[in-house]
């Protein structure tokens, strides 16, 4: 069973620098959000749910869309992101590891007591720059494997300038 990141999507958009030094609206801050923790999840191997409130709206039902390892719920009219988020906590079984990325202390303090682990979200804004970084430097490493010409590395620097210099020229 893999492990849970429950993420209170409003919450970690309000904390986030990135979205408010570009002054992004709260559609693109959502959708950006979405796709880090999509590479996060992909790079992490965990099931993320992103959950955001719908209580001000007139949705009558909750919504949840899948895209890979990450489920996007908007809660329904009259429910909160952290109500929903501490139902899921409550329900999920005890061996299953549990994470919440929020900065709401009453939300964190609610699900420690039901065996989940807090992420600030300065913590998981942090985690998500580092595990996009190492994954660009993992595929970076990667993609040259197919562009390289292993026959050419292993000429002397003065032959390869020499065969650079008449490919040019024919160019």
């Amino acid at each position: 069973m893999k492990p849970l990141l429950l993420v209170d999507g409003y919450n970690i958009i309000g904390a986030w620098p990135l979205a408010i030094h570009e002054g992004w609206s709260v559609e693109e801050a959502r959708e950006r959000l979405q796709r880090a923790l999509e590479d996060y999840a992909g790079y992490s191997g965990i099931e993320v749910m992103l959950v955001f409130d719908g209580h001000l709206s007139d949705r009558r039902q909750r919504s949840h869309d899948r895209a890979g390892s990450v489920t996007c719920v908007f809660t329904k009219q009259g429910e909160t992101a952290d109500h929903y988020i501490e139902a899921v906590a409550a329900n999920n079984p005890r061996r299953r590891p549990l994470q919440v990325a929020t900065s709401d202390s009453v939300e964190q303090t609610v699900v420690l007591g039901r065996g989940a682990e807090r992420v600030s979200a300065r913590e998981l804004l942090g985690e998500l720059a580092e595990v996009r970084a190492r994954g660009k430097r993992a595929h970076a490493a990667a993609v040259p494997a197919y562009n390289r010409n292993p026959i050419e590395e292993r000429l002397p620097q003065e032959q390869r300038e020499k065969l650079e210099r008449m490919r040019r020229q024919k160019e």
